[in-house]
C-alpha cells in the first residue's frame, strides 16, 4: 500500500499486486489516496478480467444453482518447512532498510531470504494473503456483497514442522454474511482436491454448485454431481488497466484499487482472530469451535480438516489447534466491535518505522 500511495502522491497511475495491503486500514487508505488525487489504481487480481470467470459468478448469482449459501475458497498448495529459525546474513547487494520498510528492521530469521517473507508476519500474511486472496476475491465476487463481513472467526495452526515461519499452514476462516457465509480453507500439507479444486472457489447453492478450479474456468452441477454448464474464457488484465488509464474513469476497471482493498481485508480479518486465539488440544477443539454458530456446515469444515490432518500423521491427541474468538465488526467502519475491540483494532494497523509511514486518515 504504501508504494501504491507515494506513487499516486506522486502523480502516476498504479498497477499494485495483491494482496494491496498488510492490513485493513492501509489498504482503506489506499482506497481514499486514489479517490482524492483522481488516479486509476488496479489491483492485480485478474480473474475479474476473464470471460470465463464473469460467466461463472454471473451464473451463481442469476440464481442457476438456488440460494447461495456459502462461499468457500480453498488454498489446497503445498508448503514445506522453510527451514530453522535462526539468524543469517542478508544477501548482499540488498539495501535491507528498504526492503523492510515499513517493518522493523530485525536480524534475517530464515534462511532463505527471497520468497519466504510471506510466512512471517512482520512482513507477510501467510497463504491466505498470499495464494489465497484470489479466491478470497472470487468468493467475495460470487456472494455479491461489496463491504466486509459482520463478524469472523478463524482456527488453525503451523502443523507437521517447527521451522523459521509463523503463520498457519492450516487454517479455516469463516465470514458472516448473514443468511450466508464465505468459508475459507488454507492446507499447506500434502492434501487431495475438493470436489475437483484444489486452488479453487465452490459456490454451494439450495439446487446446485459451481467449481471454479482455475484463473479462468469454472463447471456448474446439480446436486447430484451431474455437470450443466462450463465456462471458460480469459483476457488481459493490463490492457484494461490501460483502457481505464485512457479515459481517465476508475469504474472502467475490472479490479479498482476498493476491490482489491475488501479482499485483502477479509484475508487480514481472518488472520486476526488467528492470532488472538488460544491453543486447544485438537481432540477437544470442536467444543469450542461450535460455540461460534458461524455456518450450518462448520462441523464437516472441521471433521474434513482433522482427517487432512489425520492423512499426514498427525494425531489429534498429540497437535494443538489455535482457536479464535468471534469477533463482531462494523463493515461501515471498518472496525471491530465487541468485548475484544480493545485488542482487535490496532490490529488493523501496525507500528509504522520512519520515514516509510502509511499517512493517517486525517491526512486524507
Amino acid at each position: 500500500s504504501l508504494a501504491a500511495i507515494w506513487a499516486m502522491q506522486a502523480g502516476k497511475d498504479v498497477y499494485v499486486e495483491k494482496p494491496v495491503s498488510h492490513n485493513v486500514s492501509e489498504g482503506r487508505r489506499a482506497v481514499q489516496i486514489a479517490r482524492k488525487h483522481g488516479k486509476i489504481c488496479q489491483t492485480g487480481t485478474q480473474c475479474r478480467s476473464n470471460p470465463g470467470m464473469k460467466a461463472a459468478v454471473d451464473f451463481v448469482k442469476a440464481g442457476k444453482i438456488g440460494e447461495l449459501k456459502v462461499a468457500r475458497g480453498l488454498c489446497y498448495k503445498r508448503r514445506p518447512s522453510i527451514g530453522a529459525r535462526g539468524v543469517y546474513d542478508v544477501p548482499a547487494g540488498v539495501d535491507y532498510d528498504l526492503w523492510c520498510g515499513p517493518a522493523p528492521k530485525g536480524p534475517l530469521t530464515r534462511p532463505k531470504f527471497h520468497y519466504d517473507w510471506h510466512w512471517q508476519w512482520d512482513f507477510g500474511n501467510g497463504d491466505l494473503g498470499n495464494q489465497g486472496i484470489h479466491q478470497m476475491d472470487i468468493a467475495r465476487w460470487g456472494l455479491g456483497v461489496d463491504e466486509l463481513s459482520k463478524s469472523v472467526f478463524s482456527y488453525g495452526g503451523r502443523l507437521g514442522y517447527e521451522d523459521a515461519g509463523e503463520t498457519a499452514n492450516t487454517q479455516v476462516i469463516v465470514h458472516d454474511y448473514g443468511n450466508k457465509s464465505l468459508v475459507f480453507e488454507v492446507r499447506g500439507l500434502p492434501t487431495p482436491n475438493y470436489k475437483g479444486a484444489g486452488v479453487g472457489v465452490i459456490f454451494e447453492g439450495t439446487e446446485g454448485y459451481v467449481v471454479m478450479s482455475s484463473y479462468d474456468s469454472g463447471t456448474a452441477f446439480d446436486l447430484d454431481g451431474k455437470e450443466i454448464q462450463s465456462f471458460k474464457g480469459d483476457a488481459d488484465h493490463f490492457a484494461n488497466f490501460l483502457s481505464a488509464v485512457r479515459s481517465r474513469k476508475h469504474t472502467d476497471l475490472n479490479a479498482d484499487i476498493l476491490e482489491g482493498h475488501l479482499s485483502s481485508a477479509l484475508c487480514h480479518l481472518g488472520n486476526v482472530s488467528y492470532r488472538l486465539g488460544t491453543k486447544v488440544a485438537a481432540g477437544d477443539a470442536w467444543n469450542v469451535i461450535e460455540k461460534s454458530k458461524s455456518t450450518d456446515n462448520a462441523k464437516e469444515t472441521f471433521e474434513r480438516t482433522m482427517a487432512h490432518l489425520k492423512d499426514n500423521k498427525l494425531d489429534a491427541a498429540d497437535i494443538q489447534l489455535q482457536v479464535g474468538p468471534i469477533l463482531a465488526f462494523d463493515p461501515k467502519t471498518e472496525q471491530f466491535t465487541g468485548e475484544q475491540k480493545e485488542t482487535a483494532n490496532p490490529m488493523l494497523t501496525r507500528q509504522y518505522r520512519a520515514p516509510y509511514v502509511v499517512p493517517g486518515a486525517d491526512a486524507v
